[in-house]
């Protein structure tokens, strides 16, 4: 038989799929996915319906409906004082993970370097080395997850043509502070590199903090591609509809890529968007205080039964690091460990690196009802001392 492609054929099943079958082999609650349980925002939801009753449900425009589009240029205009110029500046996919592909098959060519943060989400080292890049990985660590100059200086180079750079980021819950956007700036003007920003958490974030596009840190509206997800920002994980927002010369080569992924994306779930984008700023702030409360209440269950939390600034997700608890197994041995004794899932941060790894850190999702929670902590309420529940 002939050999399949190996960037592909070689890869194993995803950390999510892996934990999510063993939360249903086990019966067991799913804090390790990033997806919320209700069904998300009704008002939206009913506009969805409504264009799928009455209204154009053909072959929408491959850049998005004008509606969405325009949508999407006022509010970063609104929020970030970001002029894109919805016609020539803005494209709409079929999610987020789509409009990271299509980003990166538009940038990247054989040969070229692309500079990646550890931990990376699955998708992105794949796609590079299927476009012939070679991934320059570098290493991120707990408690605070900072860039540094060191770091950005032993991999930046005249080779490095992209940046691939996840704020906030996930899974280690962090916002990055402007300084280490700066910073990275500085090494993308100075190496003539391509920044593209996965920024699709860029609305879930907590205790006023700010999130800060890259695209509008000074010397870099002309070489960022800036990535968004409806998905998260209204928690509809499951509608898929991402943005690529990006100066016209970038954006129109990462169309061509997008015609022949996805090509087009439903145009019902694009004006429905397109109203949600729209919505009151307190809509967006009170998701905010909403999914802040939810994390405190996590938060406060592990801590109270011993687990060192370390503070999540955004996503759906804090982290726990095992390391000062003396239990003598991996993040990967534990999550196992709790799915099958506990009945709870989780995530180990350890799949998020490809070499060097952070093996003592594990990623729950707060993104659920009380009483989902509440029923976790009880069933963790030993897994600290290593007391199998009978």
């Amino acid at each position: 038989m002939t050999s399949m492609n190996k960037v592909f054929a070689d890869l194993p099943v995803t950390v999510f799929e892996a934990m999510s079958q063993a939360a249903r082999d086990n019966n067991a609650i799913n804090l390790g996915q990033g997806f919320p349980d209700d069904p998300g925002p009704e008002d939206i939801r009913r506009a969805a319906a409504d264009v799928t009753v009455n209204g154009y449900n053909q072959y929408p425009s491959m850049m998005g409906i004008p509606e969405l589009r325009q949508a999407i240029a006022a509010h970063y205009g609104r929020w970030h004082k970001l002029s894109l110029d919805p016609m020539t500046e803005v494209m709409v996919t079929s999610g987020g993970t789509e409009a990271l592909t299509a980003s990166i098959l538009a940038v990247v060519e054989p040969g070229d370097e692309v500079v990646v943060f550890q931990p990376v989400y699955d998708s992105y080292l794949p796609i590079i080395r299927q476009a012939g890049g070679i991934p320059r990985l570098l290493r991120l660590e707990p408690p605070g997850w900072r860039v540094t100059e060191e770091m950005l200086a032993s991999v930046f180079n005249p080779k490095t043509k992209a940046v691939l750079f996840n704020n906030p980021l996930n899974p280690a819950a962090v916002v990055y502070p402007r300084e280490d956007l700066e910073l990275l700036a500085r090494f993308c003007q100075k190496f003539d590199t391509i920044a593209i920003c996965d920024e699709v958490w860029e609305h879930v974030i907590f205790d006023g903090r700010e999130h800060i596009p890259l695209i509008t840190i000074p010397g870099m509206r002309e070489r960022t591609i800036k990535v968004g997800s409806a998905g998260k920002i209204f928690s509809l994980t499951g509608w898929k509809v991402g943005f690529v927002c990006a100066a016209p010369p970038l954006l129109r080569v990462a169309a061509k890529v997008h015609q022949f992924l996805t090509f087009t994306t439903a145009p019902n779930l694009q004006a429905a968007v397109a109203y949600g984008l729209g919505k009151p700023d307190h809509y967006f702030y009170d998701m905010r205080k909403e999914l802040a409360r939810s994390r405190d209440r996590l938060t406060k269950g592990l801590e109270g039964i011993g687990f060192p939390v370390l503070k999540s600034q955004g996503t759906y997700f804090l982290t726990v690091d095992l390391s000062p608890l003396g239990l003598n197994e991996t993040d990967v041995e534990f999550c196992r460990r709790i799915v099958s004794d506990y009945k709870v899932a989780a995530i180990p941060v350890s799949a998020f690196y490809e070499q060097d790894a952070v093996t003592s850190v594990v990623r729950f999702c707060f993104s659920k009802k009380d009483e989902t929670l509440d029923t976790a902590l009880e069933r963790l309420s030993d897994a600290v001392h290593g007391r199998r529940k009978r």
